[in-house]
C-alpha cells in the first residue's frame, strides 16, 4: 500500500498562503493595527507626530476605499468584508497580493505535486483568492463581535458625561480617548468630523452603514431626533444601552443554545471530505477499477452537488437569526 502525501501538500500550501498574508500585513502596519490594543490606532498615529487633518485623513480613506471600489471586477466579492474589517490595505494592493499569493501557490503546487498544468493553475488560483477572502472574513468577523462588545460601555460613557454637562461632541470625543480599538478609532474619526463642522447625525449614520450594525443605527437615529425635536438625550442613550446590552445577552445566550447544533453541522459537513482524503491517502488506487468507466465522472459530480447542498442545508439549518 503507497500513501499519497499530495492532499497533506495541498493544505500545507494553503496554510502557507494565510500565514503569509497575516505576515505581510503585520510587517506593513505593525502593532498599530492590532485589535488587541489598549490605546486606538488613532491615537498612536497622532502620537508618532501626525497632525489632527492628516491622521484623519489617513482613517477617512482606509475606511471608505473598499466601499469605493465595488465596481472593480471580482473584488466585489471582497468588498463587503474588507470593509467591515477596515483593511488598511488598498483594493490594488490587495489584488496584488492575491496574485503573488497565487503564483507562490502555483510554483510550489510543481514543485510539491505531479498535479497537471490545468488544475495547478485552477487550485493556485483559488488557494490565491480563497486565503485572501478567509483572511478578510476573518478580520471582519472579530471586529464587529468586538464593536457589538465595546458599543454597550461606551454608549454608557457618553450617557455619564451627558449628564454632567458635556456636550455629545465632547462625550463622543471622551469614547474615542478611553475606547480601545476597533470602537475607539471610529468614535475618534466622528469627533474630528464634527470638530471641522460635520453634523453629528451624519457621520453615526455614515458609520452605521459602513460597519452595516442595526445597534450603530439605533445610536445614530438617536442622536439626530434629539438633534431635531429636543428632549434628554442623556436618558434617550441610557435606554438604548441597555436593550444593546439586553441585545447582546441575547445573542450569546442563543449562540451557546446552539453551538452543539452548528458543531454537528460542521462535522456532518466535513467528514465526507475528511474520508475521501483518508481513503485517497490509505489506498490511492481505491477507485481504479471504476475510474474508467461512463458514468463515473458524472457520478463524482453528483457527488460534489450533494456535498455542496449539504454545505448550504446544515448552514441554514443552524444559523438561528434573532
Amino acid at each position: 500500500m503507497t500513501l499519497s502525501a499530495e492532499p497533506i501538500i495541498y493544505g500545507l500550501i494553503f496554510i502557507a498562503v494565510l500565514l503569509v498574508v497575516e505576515g505581510i500585513y503585520l510587517t506593513i502596519f505593525g502593532k498599530s493595527i492590532s485589535l488587541n490594543s489598549r490605546v486606538n490606532r488613532r491615537l498612536e498615529l497622532m502620537e508618532k507626530g501626525g497632525g489632527r487633518e492628516q491622521v484623519l485623513e489617513q482613517l477617512r480613506k482606509e475606511m471608505t476605499q473598499h466601499f469605493r471600489s465595488q465596481q472593480i471586477p471580482l473584488y466585489s466579492l471582497l468588498a463587503s468584508k474588507a470593509q467591515k474589517a477596515n483593511i488598511a490595505f488598498s483594493p490594488s494592493q490587495l489584488i496584488l497580493i492575491m496574485v503573488v499569493l497565487g503564483a507562490g501557490a502555483f510554483m510550489a503546487l510543481t514543485v510539491g505535486t505531479t498535479a497537471s498544468l490545468p488544475v495547478r493553475a485552477v487550485v493556485a488560483v483559488g488557494m490565491g483568492v480563497g486565503g485572501v477572502y478567509m483572511w478578510i472574513a476573518k478580520k471582519a468577523k472579530k471586529r464587529m463581535d468586538m464593536i457589538e462588545e465595546q458599543l454597550p460601555d461606551a454608549v454608557e460613557l457618553m450617557v455619564r458625561s451627558l449628564r454632567v454637562g458635556h456636550p455629545i461632541s465632547s462625550a463622543i470625543g471622551i469614547v474615542a480617548k478611553e475606547a480601545p480599538d476597533p470602537l475607539g478609532t471610529e468614535m475618534g474619526v466622528i469627533a474630528d468630523e464634527t470638530a471641522y463642522g460635520r453634523d453629528m447625525g451624519e457621520a453615526l449614520k455614515q458609520m452605521a452603514d459602513r460597519i452595516d450594525m442595526q445597534d450603530l443605527r439605533f445610536l445614530a437615529m438617536a442622536v439626530t431626533i434629539q438633534q431635531q425635536s429636543g428632549g434628554n438625550l442623556a436618558e434617550i442613550l441610557d435606554g438604548l444601552s441597555k436593550v444593546i446590552r439586553a441585545r447582546f445577552k441575547l445573542f450569546r445566550r442563543v449562540r451557546a443554545i446552539t453551538a452543539e447544533a452548528k458543531w454537528s453541522g460542521m462535522f456532518l459537513s466535513v467528514f465526507p471530505l475528511v474520508a475521501l482524503v483518508g481513503i485517497n491517502l490509505a489506498q490511492p488506487d481505491y477507485y481504479a477499477d471504476v475510474q474508467d468507466t461512463p458514468v463515473f465522472i458524472p457520478a463524482c459530480i453528483v457527488v460534489a452537488a450533494f456535498l455542496g447542498l449539504n454545505l448550504f442545508v446544515m448552514r441554514t439549518l443552524v444559523n438561528i437569526k434573532v
